[in-house]
């Protein structure tokens, strides 16, 4: 229907991360677990003067909000309150596990904690903690030791991560940052990289969330801030949370692009683009067998720890002591501040960070994963129009189009054009290889990999992270098939390669049809390749049969996007077939189907894309003309057209936008245009 989306990317909001909860004793623990209501004690156990009792109930506290049920108990109870004074507690250790609780707190409560913890104003007392800690690298710059129980690189690690979530999920945490001038205090934390790659890392997943659409911050950056990232670009390290921290500077200098001058611009491209490049032609299916051959190798030397342990684990980026078996679970956290491209997206479910302290393998593993993922979804950006997008369904139906832009005086319709990338950052995804580096990782993830993964308990969360790069290839390829021209993809060659790939993903295994994330992005990109195909007249190897196959199993989708896509690709599928001969028994399956959806489906954007679909493919032809008259499409809309009259009006201002009424609205008109148009055929 009309121009396809350009779906854009934000990070997803982190995961839970745990804290560092050394001054806990066993037996203490254990009498806090028996509680039956922790909130009243723990809080009060944060007014007393012995620092160890402080740090205890503020470990204890980020522990027991992990479990999301414990969280409105301490709410209630003003917890928010009573822990920001603490972040500038006397003690380090303190300081560290009171913003830890926050942390915790603000990532396991979701959006709305996060804003009323911004409204009680907990941005105070971080602002300053994060500015005392900025000076305490400028008094000591010499690497973090391993002995040091408590130090300022370990509170700024927590106090990042707890600025990131809030910024992460609410609006006004970001205009607090841009007030606060934090940007001057996350920069010492994001050049500490040669001494503590953790710090560095959560300083740079700050960076790079609140320097997105964010034009008020991006006239006030300094010289310093594009230096460091630069600076961060040209690091040599070569691991892979090395990797991850490059990627992430390029998406914070490619959101920053407008703040370089324009001779430096080109150089910065390069240098991002040329980043990205080296990131997806990492093999993971080969590296991760490595990685975890390295792990069984190096433990099985070990006195300390058996080859088969996969216990003694700790969050992501934080230090936790306790011993517990975390596997991958259901957390709610955000795209795009639950939305994407402004517009509602799915919630993203995973916790998959927890890592065992000491397994430097599996931490490689999560960062390259990462750092695929996060380039993908840097690029699916990059290919992004700023036009509006069809998530929830706002531009014009193709039917409206035609007309709105046949009155232009000078014939542009350049908002119709697909080729919205500047010159230079085209040459430079070709010259890099984008295009088929995103194909190649459009792929299923290894198997051998995936077999590694389910024989260890705590590789099974790379699983899903395989799955999700997988997932973001798609979309990216969606994204690079709308605005490059086919020509540069390889022609009528090259994109029939792409369809067979899709194909074989498709028609594969039947699993992959029943994987919500997996349906959205590979029916996005299919949309996106018929289209292509259809107006250049470019046969392609998926049947018909097959199309509706997949068709029918995509409607049945809760996703509305899922179904709005399947719908689209009937109408592209039947719009083609109706030039054919012989074609009159499958343009009235199509027809059928439509119809069915037209009628029944409860979203007012769906029936709408299937009455959009119906007159594409029945638009002209006599092959259209015999299937129209075959399933009796005449008095079907007929009867249907007062239904979805009613509908709008009855449910359209409460559930729908301005933006989707609007297209409603067209269709509504179009729908009675088109019924006038089948009675004329009739009366031949």
């Amino acid at each position: 229907m009309g121009k396809t989306k350009n779906t854009r990317f934000k990070r997803p909001q982190f995961t839970p991360a745990g804290l560092s909860v050394g001054a806990v004793k066993d037996a203490v623990e254990e009498e806090a677990e028996a509680e039956e209501s922790p909130a009243v004690d723990l809080l009060e156990k944060l007014q007393s003067p012995c620092a160890d009792i402080r740090e205890y109930a503020c470990a204890s506290i980020s522990r027991v909000v992990q479990q999301s049920q414990n969280i409105p108990g301490f709410l209630q109870r003003d917890a928010v309150r009573r822990l920001g004074p603490l972040l500038l507690d006397s003690s380090l250790a303190v300081r560290e596990t009171a913003t830890g609780a926050l942390r915790n707190l603000s990532a396991c409560g979701g959006p709305n904690v996060c804003e009323d913890m911004v409204r009680q104003d907990v941005l105070t007392p971080l602002t300053a903690l994060l500015k005392e800690c900025s000076l305490g690298f400028q008094v000591n710059s010499s690497p973090v030791k391993k002995e040091e129980k408590h130090t300022v690189d370990d509170v700024a690690n927590e106090a990042v991560n707890l600025l990131w979530n809030l910024c992460e999920s609410s609006s006004a945490a970001v205009s607090v940052f841009n007030r606060a001038g934090l940007l001057d205090a996350l920069l010492p934390c994001l050049e500490r990289h040669p001494h503590n790659i953790q710090l560095a890392l959560s300083a740079a997943h700050c960076l790079h969330t609140v320097t997105e659409e964010n034009p008020e911050l991006t006239g006030t950056v300094s010289e310093a801030v594009l230096a460091a990232l630069e600076n961060v670009l040209l690091s040599t390290q070569s691991s892979m949370e090395h990797a991850l921290l490059r990627i992430l500077a390029a998406g914070s200098v490619w959101n920053l692009k407008g703040c370089f001058s324009s001779t430096r611009q080109a150089d910065a491209l390069m240098a991002v683009v040329t980043t990205l490049a080296h990131c997806l032609s990492l093999d993971a299916g080969a590296m991760l067998p490595e990685l975890w051959q390295a792990q069984a190798t190096r433990l099985s030397n070990s006195t300390t720890e058996p080859a088969s342990a996969c216990k003694d684990k700790q969050p992501a980026g934080g230090a936790m002591e306790e011993e517990e078996e975390m596997e991958e679970g259901d957390v709610e956290v955000k795209m795009n501040g639950g939305k994407r491209n402004g517009k509602k997206a799915k919630i993203d479910k995973d916790i998959s960070d927890f890592m065992p302290r000491n397994r430097l393998e599996l931490r490689e593993a999560i960062a390259l994963l990462t750092a695929q993922q996060t380039s993908l979804e840097i690029i699916v950006n990059m290919c992004c129009s700023d036009d509006p997008s069809d998530d929830e369904w706002e531009e014009m139906s193709s039917s409206d189009e035609s007309e709105m832009f046949a009155d232009c005086p000078d014939g542009n319709n350049s908002m119709l054009s697909p080729l919205c990338l500047s010159a230079e950052l085209h040459t430079t995804l070709l010259n890099h290889s984008i295009p088929q580096q995103v194909l190649k990782k459009a792929d299923f993830p290894s198997r051998v990999a995936l077999e590694i993964c389910n024989k260890d308990p705590a590789w099974r969360c790379l699983i899903k992270k395989m799955q999700r790069v997988q997932c973001r290839a798609l979309t990216c390829l969606h994204n690079i098939l709308s605005v490059m021209d086919p020509e540069c993809l390889g022609g009528a060659e090259g994109l029939q390669v792409v369809a067979q790939h899709l194909s074989s993903l498709v028609f594969g295994s039947e699993d992959v049809m029943k994987d919500e994330e997996f349906l959205e992005a590979v029916t996005s990109a299919i949309r996106s390749l018929l289209q292509i195909l259809a107006s250049k007249n470019i046969p392609q190897c998926m049947s018909p049969q097959q199309l509706m196959s997949m068709c029918e199993a995509a409607t049945q989708c809760d996703l509305v996007s899922v179904r709005v896509n399947a719908l689209a690709i009937l109408g592209i599928t039947g719009s083609t077939l109706a030039k054919e001969k012989g074609s009159v028994d499958t343009l009235q399956l199509i027809g059928n189907a439509l119809l069915n959806v037209a009628s029944k489906d409860s979203n007012l954007v769906v029936c709408g894309e299937a009455l959009d679909a119906l007159f594409d493919v029945f638009a002209d032809g006599e092959e259209a003309e015999r299937a129209a008259q075959n399933i009796s499409l005449f008095s079907a809309l007929k009867a249907l057209q007062p239904v979805f009259k009613a509908k709008i009006r009855k449910e359209g201002r409460g559930k729908y936008g301005p933006d989707q009424l609007c297209v409603l609205d067209n269709i509504r008109i179009n729908l009675r245009r088109f019924i006038g148009y089948l009675d004329t055929l009739q009366k031949k």
